[in-house]
């Protein structure tokens, strides 16, 4: 990417918060969850149903707000929430997945998006890191990584806030 694109994405007016999640990664995304039968799978962000179709489970919701279901109205219990957010209003995603209180919680994002401040607000919800996956997605901005956090465990990785100098 050269400097003028970043420059054209950083003064967007109106934020693109659909990208198709391939296939192939949705499924390493899936792969990464401890499968217990009996739970309830959650996709908010169904859109083409790369997540929501390869789910191993029929215990299975969604939300798509194409489809009139918003996942900020959503509601029920679920166990495992899946799935490619859109990064525009990431902050009122993690804060509304929290409270829907699931075991898992795993995510694509912008590896830009993973901030220390975010880590802290799903630590203090009792939720730590427990997998990740980097990951390059082709005409996707930088890098991207799948990261999982699951309630009552602690972090795999460690991390600080200090502003270095």
């Amino acid at each position: 990417m050269n400097c003028k694109t970043a420059t054209i994405i950083k003064n967007k007016k109106e934020p693109n918060n659909i990208f198709i999640t391939p296939l192939a990664l949705a499924k390493t995304a899936i792969d990464m969850i401890d499968i217990i039968s009996t739970e309830i799978w959650y996709d908010p962000f169904k859109n083409s149903g790369n997540y929501y179709n390869q789910f191993p489970t029929e215990n299975k919701l969604y939300s798509e707000i194409l489809e009139g279901k918003d996942f900020f109205d959503f509601n029920e219990k679920v166990d495992v929430i899946c799935s490619n957010p859109p990064y525009s209003c990431l902050d009122n995603i993690i804060k509304k997945s929290i409270e829907l209180q699931p075991r898992v919680i795993n995510y694509l994002l912008g590896i830009n998006n993973l901030t220390a401040k975010r880590i802290e607000v799903f630590n203090k919800a009792g939720y730590g890191i427990t997998k990740v996956h980097i990951c390059k997605v082709f005409k996707w901005f930088g890098m991207s990584v799948i990261i999982q956090f699951e309630k009552e465990k602690e972090n795999i990785i460690s991390f600080d806030r200090i502003v270095w100098r």
